[in-house]
């Protein structure tokens, strides 16, 4: 166990006290697998006899640019499929020509290329999936490719579709047989889920079109928009699924079948590829706020509040999911909490 179990629970507990998120389910491991792991809280506060439990499926949001997005691009790096340091026009007809063209795809994975802020794709390029495919990649530069870091779910969105581009597969397709069936993460799909496993999903926000609260279906508009797939958001996991992953990049030579990615990709990543910009920047991975990069921990953090940490450096990673976003928009409370979680984990 985890010298700091009581430690966490008691952060855990005080975010189901204090009403910033309705429930969590929480886990910190090494390279041997969990340490320590727990529950809080309820599924749905408008149904409080149903508690969270630790096969909960969680709305990962942005996540979704680990699970799903960096990991196949991962892949296809190591198998020789995608240079990092090319311009994307050099090898990629779609952006040929156009402004995206200039940019690497290290940019991309660092929020260094440039691309638009802006994420409203609806009012931009209407519903058609089509057409804001054509509009992604062939709009403007927001400024030129590597001066400065901006992140931007862009980037993510991109990434997806060159990934599909590479494969010749979808993403979802793609992330399930390089990834996600290798590393027995048999409860980790994009959604819209199925309606056995809608009963276990933690709901997050309420529809503004129907009223109540998403459950089973991505709640970031854009990924509904494209269908509930794209490299922006949309998987949804369990604590089991996500320990599973996170050992995985810990001690890759545990796995019994490895994914197409491994220690190489996974060393990459998580080293700082920013220079003197700010703030500093891995592959998609960046180090946790309130540490030094030196210190080696990096971090991922879901709009719908899910965060996941991991550090060779320190030989540990941690998860702590939650549907904070069932409850408010209010970023801080939860800020505060994953701080005093990541301090705990790497005591």
């Amino acid at each position: 166990m985890h010298p700091a179990h009581a430690h966490l629970a008691a952060i855990a507990q005080t975010g189901v006290t204090d009403r910033t998120y309705p429930g969590v389910v929480w886990a910190v491991g090494d390279t041997k697998g969990v340490q320590s792991q727990g529950v809080a809280g309820v599924l749905d506060p408008a149904d409080p006899t149903h508690p969270m439990t630790n096969d909960t499926v969680f709305d990962m949001a942005s996540l979704t640019k680990i699970l799903a997005v960096w990991s196949t691009i991962g892949t296809l790096w190591q198998d020789g499929s995608l240079p990092l340091d090319t311009a994307l026009g050099d090898y990629w007809p779609e952006v040929t020509g156009r402004p995206l063209g200039k940019a690497t795809a290290r940019q991309l994975l660092t929020h260094t290329a440039g691309v638009p802020l802006r994420a409203n794709l609806r009012n931009l390029y209407g519903a058609d999936p089509t057409a804001i495919r054509h509009g992604v990649l062939t709009e403007e530069l927001h400024r030129p490719p590597g001066e400065a870091v901006e992140y931007t779910d862009r980037a993510a969105l991109i990434l997806g579709y060159l990934a599909e581009r590479l494969s010749g597969q979808p993403l979802d397709t793609l992330a399930t047989t390089r990834v996600w069936q290798p590393l027995a993460m048999n409860e980790t799909s994009f959604g819209p889920l199925n309606p056995t496993t809608v009963d276990r999903c933690a709901p997050t926000e309420k529809d503004q079109d129907t009223g109540t609260h998403l459950k089973g279906v991505v709640h970031d508009f854009s990924a509904r928009l494209l269908g509930g797939v794209c490299g922006i958001a949309g998987t949804f996991s369990t604590i089991t699924d996500t320990a599973r992953f996170l050992q995985y990049l810990l001690h890759p030579e545990s796995a019994p079948a490895r994914p197409g990615f491994g220690a190489e990709w996974i060393t990459e990543s998580l080293t700082v590829h920013t220079a003197d910009l700010e703030p500093a920047r891995g592959l998609f991975w960046h180090p946790a706020p309130g540490t030094d990069p030196a210190d080696g921990i990096y971090v991922h953090y879901g709009f719908t509040g899910t965060a996941m940490w991991i550090s060779p450096k320190h030989g540990r990673w941690g998860a702590l999911l939650t549907n904070k976003l069932y409850l408010t928009r209010d970023r801080e409370p939860l800020a505060t909490l994953r701080s005093a979680f990541r301090e705990a984990i790497y005591l």
